[in-house]
């Protein structure tokens, strides 16, 4: 019998051509591991520079509303002063870009390393994920491309995103499942696990350079749930879905609010609109509605119970407006770890409306429910709410959870908005 007309990249040796392309496949999670780091530790600084050292040289509270409206306004200031003056302008408009896309150039990732760096330190609503995958890919095709010529640009692009989701979630198993999906696109030919052997080396290599750098930067822990029954997977059925419909109800008026800012012209006026914003809704909903979420739904979960049902769902929907404001008034950045918030504070409300759900289960699937909506990516969203939980008991219920949920969002609009605003 004949070869195939078209071998893809691995050709007729796969052995071989695995194992060399195995050593930049390290590279690239590594180098996305150490940029992410770095990324997340300067904005840390910074973060701790404006919402504690600052307030207090000057006598100021952090928590008191002048403080988060003005801080916030100002932040929208300065990230609209890059994106309007600064060489490479932040790159492209977050809201209309998918986590993947092509290599930007070189020049763009300091002004959108700077603008990333001061929303997330800032408090802008918005995570890392979309900014320094942005960055890394552009870092890491002109790296590997003088290292490796061969490699081709394609490859170095989807290496990249398994070595940052690989990094931002400490497991390849995130990587893995989402290129299941576009693993096709690799062009490496060969069964799928072959397609999928250098993104999970890439995936690998983030998530252990990560946590020995320190950890992830979604660190949630939930109690056990213990053996299913069929309450719960009636409970996930039902949950799931409705957190997903409350995502898409934010979803719905993206576009829509993304037009309006931009209809402004230039990015210093939306982005100083938009931070003002950000900054009433700070002040309504306290600084736990702030930041990208991560820090602020391990919060959530230390003091459940604390909260009534009613003050937790207000918190979602204080986060999924401050979601939308922040994607469509030009900053830039992802969607996954507000998201998670969003999810985890409806989750606890259904479990304070109703004790015989576990906390476990119901966090989890209103987590999938809103990352599902929000991210329209079905492995995504299920590994998400599966790792928040650590308990594997969980992923069956979540698995069928995510059949209707996914009915709910098919045919809904996505997150994403015209590219038809430079800026």
């Amino acid at each position: 019998m004949s070869e195939p007309a078209n071998e893809g990249l691995l050709g007729h040796n796969r052995v071989r051509t695995l194992l060399a392309l195995a050593v930049p496949a390290v590279i690239i999670g590594v180098v996305s591991a150490l940029v992410l780091f770095a990324l997340d530790e300067l904005s840390r600084l910074l973060q701790h520079l404006i919402w504690d050292n600052l307030p207090a040289a000057v006598g100021a509270d952090s928590d008191g509303g002048w403080w988060i409206f003005g801080t916030l306004t100002l932040t929208g200031l300065a990230v609209g002063l890059i994106v309007r003056y600064a060489p490479g302008h932040a790159g492209p408009d977050s809201a209309a870009a998918e986590l993947a896309g092509s290599a930007l150039p070189v020049g763009v990732v300091p002004s959108l390393a700077a603008v990333a760096v001061l929303g997330l330190a800032g408090g802008v609503s918005l995570g890392p994920e979309n900014p320094i995958i942005a960055i890394n890919t552009a870092l890491l095709t002109v790296l590997i491309g003088r290292l490796f010529a061969r490699v081709p640009a394609q490859l170095i692009v989807g290496l990249t995103l398994a070595g940052t989701v690989g990094a931002l979630f400490g497991t390849p198993v995130a990587a893995a499942l989402l290129f299941t999906g576009v693993a096709g696109t690799l062009n490496t030919g060969g069964a799928l696990f072959d397609r999928l052997f250098l993104p999970l080396v890439s995936a690998g290599a983030g998530a252990v350079t990560m946590t020995l750098l320190g950890g992830t930067l979604l660190r949630i822990e939930l109690p056990p749930m213990g053996t299913p029954d069929g309450w719960d997977v009636l409970a996930g059925f039902v949950v799931a879905p409705l957190a997903a419909a409350f995502g898409l109800l934010g979803v719905a008026v993206f576009a829509q609010v993304h037009r309006w800012f931009h209809r402004l012209g230039n990015p210093v006026l939306f982005t100083t609109l938009g931070g003002a914003l950000l900054g009433l809704l700070g002040v309504a909903g306290g600084t736990i509605t702030l930041f990208k979420g991560a820090e602020e739904s391990a919060e959530l979960l230390q003091h459940r119970g604390d909260e009534p049902a009613w003050a937790l769902v207000y918190l979602a929907a204080i986060k999924l407006a401050a979601l939308v404001i922040s994607a469509a008034a030009g900053f830039r950045g992802g969607r996954i770890f507000p998201a998670v918030f969003i999810g985890v504070a409806a989750g606890l409300a259904v479990s304070a409306l109703v004790p015989a759900v576990p906390v476990s289960l119901a966090v989890s699937a209103a987590v999938l429910g809103l990352v599902l909506a929000v991210a329209r990516d079905g492995w995504m969203a299920l590994f998400i709410a599966v790792v928040i939980t650590g308990d594997v008991t969980v992923t069956a219920v979540l698995c069928l959870a995510l059949l209707p949920a996914w009915l709910v969002v098919t045919n809904a609009p996505h997150m994403l908005a015209a590219d038809d605003a430079h800026a």
